[in-house]
């Protein structure tokens, strides 16, 4: 990825999502690891205006979802209607065939129509009456949730956790960027639209390059001494070997953003809060960020 193009990419998303840069990078590194993006947060921080923007300037089709407590999971997939001029049945796709999929307040849905997405998401593609349909390239998927306290939401699932593999929080804005939303200065207007930055085939050759960034002996000892520290705090419930793999793709494309070929311990110390909180149970005091900290200060990094 020329270093110009990465620059107009990581620039262009700032200037839609004002005063987030870490977390407009952790989502391109999301993407580039070929990752799924859960961003849990309070409505009207940016979510829809963060992957509305992703999927212009990555040229990828697009559409959102309004997940509700009435939807089904043919309201996702799709469905087949049996067309009597034929005598057979159609497949008729539902909106997750497309490049990047925006599933809005996902834990409003039942846990039924939230299950509907796990094949989606591990294997890109989805079986219905006996029949495998591929899912387009690249295959991205942004959830979006509401806090858990709120009223109408079902909790996701481990499982349906785990296919995600970074959840980050975008969070107020501070006082410059918010001063800067109310003038006005923050969204583009019709007749000033987001430019697209690279093109499907060109974000699926990136993703490439991201796999090939390297990682000694060293790097990879500390990252197991990582998850094997969060299985100890966690009684069991600690990173699974998928999470393990989740933070090495995480931190190769941090890497990568950073335009070097090779991982180093801070490339996995930037993504581990936004890989691991999700996925770690612990009945002890320290949860979220709190236990990642608590298991980045306990392991020393391999020099």
């Amino acid at each position: 990825m020329p270093a110009s193009k990465l620059k107009q990419l990581l620039s262009q998303l700032e200037s839609v999502l004002l005063g987030k840069p870490e977390q407009i990078k952790l989502a391109v590194a999301c993407i580039l690891a070929k990752g799924h993006l859960l961003i849990e947060d309070l409505p009207g921080m940016g979510k829809t205006s963060l992957s509305q923007a992703l999927a212009t300037s990555l040229g990828m089709s697009y559409q959102r979802i309004q997940f509700t407590s009435d939807m089904l999971p043919a309201d996702i997939l799709g469905v087949s209607i049996y067309q009597q001029e034929q005598q057979a049945f159609t497949f008729h796709p539902g909106p997750i065939f497309n490049q990047m999929l925006l599933a809005d307040e996902i834990n409003r849905a039942s846990p039924k129509t939230q299950s509907a997405l796990l094949e989606a998401m591990a294997e890109r593609q989805i079986t219905l009456d006996s029949t495998t349909h591929p899912l387009p390239k690249p295959f991205f998927v942004i959830a979006t949730q509401n806090p858990i306290e709120q009223s109408g939401t079902f909790p996701l699932p481990e499982s349906q956790l785990d296919r995600f593999m970074m959840r980050i929080s975008i969070g107020y804005p501070n006082e410059q960027a918010e001063l800067e939303m109310l003038k006005g200065l923050t969204t583009r207007s019709v007749a000033e639209p987001l430019s697209q930055c690279f093109t499907p085939s060109e974000l699926i050759s990136i993703q490439s390059q991201v796999q090939k960034v390297s990682a000694s002996d060293a790097v990879l000892k500390y990252l197991i001494n990582l998850a094997q520290f969060s299985r100890e705090q966690a009684d069991g419930n600690g990173l699974s070997p998928r999470a393990s793999i989740a933070l090495l793709d995480a931190a190769k494309a941090w890497a990568f953003l950073h335009h070097r070929n090779y991982v180093v311990p801070e490339d996995i110390q930037a993504v581990f809060h936004c890989v691991a909180e999700h996925r770690i149970r612990t009945n002890s005091q320290l949860q979220g960020q709190a236990l990642s900290d608590h298991i980045l200060a306990s392991v020393n990094p391999i020099s």
